[in-house]
């Protein structure tokens, strides 16, 4: 289940490049434009018949073609997060490349966190690892996960996996894709082991290096050829 409350977004790091909804002709498209969408209440919409328009117990993707903590948002976030603290029988994912923006809008009564939300860090090198990764530790969050997508270089996560749910490993899809290394997916999925922590190859990403070949990999199978590795390792039965 996804929910857009706002849409647009623009690069803000190396992973943003060929991003596959907001890349090279976004701006053509009107993509850059920040603005609110009509399901932003949808958390809190009814049906017809008066019943929640999203059924308790469901895991809602939140904000994932855009950016929640994007600052052309900042006047809105307050009423989301109003909303997620409505609806305590849902469980949010909340996922940015913006986490230094983490502490704008924040809720007064967020304490150490709100139990039904999950934050995601984006991470696609070693130099977004070592800059966001410690701003993402020291914040006040409960429920933390990081998704190394698009990776696009081997990372050292070792350093900063204390405290970390799950990390999720995907490559980068699209014609100008750059090239994703199965050598670098399997060294994060063994930092994972160490630390005790779930790990899911999510996506092979358009161009995968495997025994030093680079394949080319079909958009609609980059998820089941990552599948078909059998390197997950899900000490939950959630995915990310």
């Amino acid at each position: 289940m996804n929910w857009e409350p706002w849409t647009g977004c623009y690069k803000v790091s190396d992973g943003c490049t060929y991003c596959y909804f907001y890349g090279p002709f976004s701006k053509r498209c009107g993509q850059n434009e920040v603005h609110k969408t009509n399901e932003f209440d949808k958390p809190i919409a009814k049906t017809a018949k008066g019943k929640d328009k999203i059924q308790s117990g469901k895991i809602v993707a939140t904000c994932f073609a855009s950016d929640f903590f994007i600052a052309e948002a900042d006047e809105w976030r307050a009423d989301a997060w109003a909303m997620i603290k409505q609806r305590p029988d849902l469980e949010f994912l909340i996922l940015t490349k913006r986490i230094d923006r983490f502490l704008v809008s924040l809720p007064a009564d967020w304490g150490d966190g709100y139990d039904n939300v999950n934050i995601g860090c984006t991470i696609e090198n070693q130099e977004l690892a070592d800059y966001r990764l410690p701003l993402f530790l020291s914040y006040p969050i409960k429920r933390r996960f990081i998704a190394a997508a698009p990776l696009l270089s081997a990372v050292d996560f070792s350093p900063y996996l204390s405290g970390i749910e799950h990390l999720t490993v995907g490559g980068e899809t699209g014609r100008e894709a750059r090239i994703c290394n199965y050598d670098w997916v399997l060294a994060i999925r063994e930092q994972c082991v160490k630390a005790g922590i779930s790990f899911w190859f999510k996506n092979t990403g358009s161009f995968l290096r495997y025994n030093g070949n680079v394949q080319k990999i079909n958009p609609f199978k980059q998820n089941s050829v990552a599948k078909e590795f059998g390197i997950d390792i899900l000490n939950s039965k959630k995915r990310f």
